[in-house]
């Protein structure tokens, strides 16, 4: 079988990085999800490379994640090979105004390495936990900063494992998409260019930021970030409270009492508590206002 000849390629190339059966609940933000037949740990362009010759040989189901923090992962888990990069590829390095970061890396990180250098364009993302390669694939943004203003360049890896290079352009940046979302290309470094600014406005806005945060979201409960993207002309967290649905549950999924943009795991959530939910939501709100909410966070795996 093509799954076994895969673990086989994992046993003698990446001894200790790689697990079958692996309990996404695990690995994942939200907490939520069911068992990965395996996943896979690289931790060089290399190592990856190689396993994704080695899926498309095989022609088994791949699956990527950064972090796994803008993700729910259904409660049947996920078929084939999950690759997980927030486990490696950390690499950064910086010339000036431009800094060069490999996609495993942490948003928050990166933020936090542009103020370090007097760089600004990144301080909004002082919060964001995913990583740096799953923002870029997002186009991740918030406090009306994006992704799209500070990307130059980015390096990915196609499922030959051909390392291939693409500018700014040709990533069609739009909000919370880039043209990457339904390809195989997968993000493995990221150059960024940014401004050289006042070290001491970099630090307010960021401590402002970290504060809003630390107030206004629900950071001591598991989530997977913003539910739903905002709809043109409104705020889903406004239309959500203003259908009376702050605090609503189904089983131990919340809409949080803090901030409903975000649904929390209070317990033991499943992943179909969170998409009843999300169901609920979507239904409630538009029978209040007629708007159809969409969620913002990727969803995958098996029902």
């Amino acid at each position: 079988m093509s799954l076994s000849n895969i673990e086989q390629y994992l046993q003698e190339n990446m001894t200790g990085k790689y697990l079958k059966n692996a309990q996404m609940s695990g690995y994942t933000s939200f907490k939520i999800g069911g068992p990965a037949d395996l996943l896979a740990l690289p931790t060089t362009k290399e190592e990856l490379a190689g396993l994704l010759q080695c899926v498309r040989k095989e022609k088994e189901p791949l699956t990527i994640m950064g972090n796994g923090s803008n993700l729910l992962v259904r409660d049947k888990g996920i078929r084939g090979l999950v690759i997980k990069l927030g486990n490696g590829l950390k690499n950064m390095t910086w010339d000036g105004t431009i800094l060069t970061a490999e996609a495993g890396v942490s948003l928050a990180a990166v933020s936090q390495k542009a103020a370090s250098l007097d760089l600004t364009g990144l301080e909004f993302a002082v919060g964001i936990p995913g990583s740096l390669g799953g923002a870029v694939f997002m186009n991740a943004g918030a406090y009306n900063g994006e992704m799209k203003n500070v990307v130059e360049s980015i390096l990915v890896l196609n499922e030959n494992g051909k390392l291939l290079s693409y500018n700014k352009s040709k990533l069609n940046f739009g909000y919370r998409h880039s043209s990457l979302q339904g390809t195989t290309d997968i993000v493995v470094e990221v150059k960024l260019t940014m401004l050289k600014g006042n070290p001491a406005a970099i630090k307010a806005d960021m401590d402002d930021f970290t504060q809003r945060r630390i107030t206004k979201q629900p950071i001591d409960l598991p989530s997977a970030g913003s539910m739903f993207k905002r709809p043109k002309g409104y705020y889903a967290a406004a239309l959500i409270d203003e259908a009376g649905l702050r605090g609503y549950r189904v089983g131990d999924a919340q809409v949080s009492e803090k901030h409903t943009g975000f649904v929390v795991n209070i317990g033991k959530a499943t992943a179909q508590d969170v998409l009843q939910l999300i169901k609920d939501v979507q239904d409630k709100v538009f029978a209040h206002c007629g708007v159809r909410l969409e969620p913002e966070v990727r969803i995958i795996g098996e029902a």
